[in-house]
């Protein structure tokens, strides 16, 4: 009986590319299928020290929907560094002006938040409306179920 743990080399891993429409999608579902994707965890090879993940397209992230009260009451902040320096955008405002910027932190906080993590949210291109520049790498379409 073989007890060995399969974990993947770098010369061993090969990365496709996915797009995903979010247009009528609740953008959390689709944060975690994109996180999913960029991780590896849908491929058998899956090893979680190594970036074993594909890259992610998402398009139409304006037409995505947050359940619920989440527009008004989702609040997004981050600090400048300064005293004082706390900035608030609620959701509404985040989804009108820079759909992108919404998505593209729902993702990232779905990864691991070390250097892995960050080299994974690299693979990630989101882009607010239908048309994309990476229609040369020729992406499968996933599905969000």
């Amino acid at each position: 009986m073989n007890n060995t743990t399969y974990s993947a080399k770098k010369s061993e891993i090969e990365s496709k590319w996915y797009i995903i429409d979010a247009s009528n999608k609740p953008l959390g579902r689709v944060a975690t299928e994109a996180a999913k994707l960029l991780r590896g965890k849908h491929k058998p090879t899956f090893t979680p020290n190594i970036d074993t993940g594909d890259h992610v397209i998402i398009i139409n992230c304006k037409d995505a929907i947050l359940t619920g009260k989440k527009l008004d009451q989702k609040i997004y902040r981050h600090h400048s560094g300064y005293i004082g320096g706390m900035k608030e955008t609620s959701a509404r405002v985040m989804m009108n002006n820079t759909p992108e910027k919404a998505m593209m932190l729902a993702v990232k906080g779905m990864l691991p938040h070390t250097k892995l993590g960050r080299q994974m949210v690299k693979k990630l291109r989101v882009y607010s409306g239908a048309e994309h520049e990476n229609i040369a790498q020729k992406p499968e379409v996933w599905e969000v179920k």
